[in-house]
């Protein structure tokens, strides 16, 4: 198993979502078209096409409007429904956005369309990745909800809060799990947890809570710089090494462990060790 089969699959999302545009196209359906973990199709698909899948659903419904009003007779509403657009003004203003034409001066025109196709993402910039098996991880950590950039505020709220209670003898490097990937999400809608490994159990009280990371197999990217390269390093991860390395993606949210801190490190000193769990 390898790219051509993670390509494979994509293509399959491509037709399905090129068929059913007005019905389910939620990322847990695509996700099982794909045949691929639901934590981790949407990396997949956008490390390695460089677009979200929403861009992709925007894209394929404005293609087969266009598609529609150059090869067929219906009317601009019914095309609209079609398409999975709620009304025809909605329509009308998506696709004005985008071709710079109103639908009914499109289909006047009458210039054909070239074959819809996936992205290709281009280059990527190498990461060394190794394959660690894993025991069962808790942690003690502080939920975090917003910009993934913004939680440094987490953060400085689980270190205030565990060395308070003296839990520094029970805790591990400082560990971040995000659970959502941006650009499918709303920025103010995205979920993390900034916390810390725990080598012992406690009881923990708010604003701590406990969260367990399954054990198991891990492929471990190494990424040493500013935090802002974590994106690429992901992309790399999941559009890239994961299709050509024959490996599958299972089900549990990436995590981050970092090596060091940026209160007492250089930015391009920062090492983080990406986790994304594997079969």
């Amino acid at each position: 198993m390898g790219r051509h089969s993670y390509e494979d699959r994509l293509l399959r999302v491509l037709d399905h979502v090129s068929a059913n545009l007005d019905s389910d196209l939620s990322l847990d359906t695509l996700a099982d078209v794909a045949a691929l973990s639901r934590f981790h199709f949407h990396r997949v698909f956008s490390g390695m096409t460089g677009e979200t899948v929403a861009a992709f659903i925007w894209r394929v419904r404005l293609f087969k409007a266009a598609h529609l009003l150059l090869r067929s007779e219906d009317g601009i509403e019914g095309i609209a429904m079609c398409c999975g657009y709620p009304n025809p003004r909605s329509f009308a203003r998506a696709f004005q956005e985008t071709f710079g034409l109103t639908p009914a001066a499109f289909r006047a025109r009458g210039v054909e369309m070239p074959p819809l196709r996936l992205n290709e993402k281009g280059d990527y910039e190498m990461y060394a990745i190794t394959i660690e098996n894993r025991a069962p991880t808790q942690l003690a950590g502080v939920a975090h909800r917003g910009d993934y950039m913004e939680i440094g505020r987490a953060f400085e709220v689980a270190g205030k809060t565990v060395f308070s209670r003296g839990m520094a003898p029970v805790l591990g490097p400082m560990v971040g799990v995000y659970f959502s990937n941006p650009g499918e999400v709303p920025v103010e809608e995205m979920q993390s947890l900034a916390g810390f490994i725990l080598t012992k159990e406690v009881v923990l009280v708010p604003p701590l809570e406990q969260f367990s990371l399954s054990g198991g197999r891990y492929a471990v990217l190494h990424h040493v710089g500013p935090y802002t390269g974590l994106r690429q390093a992901y992309n790399y991860l999941f559009g890239k090494w994961l299709p050509e390395s024959g490996e599958e993606p299972r089900d549990g949210p990436p995590f981050e462990i970092y090596e060091n801190s940026p209160m007492n490190t250089a930015p391009e000193d920062l090492v983080t060790l990406i986790y994304a769990p594997i079969r």
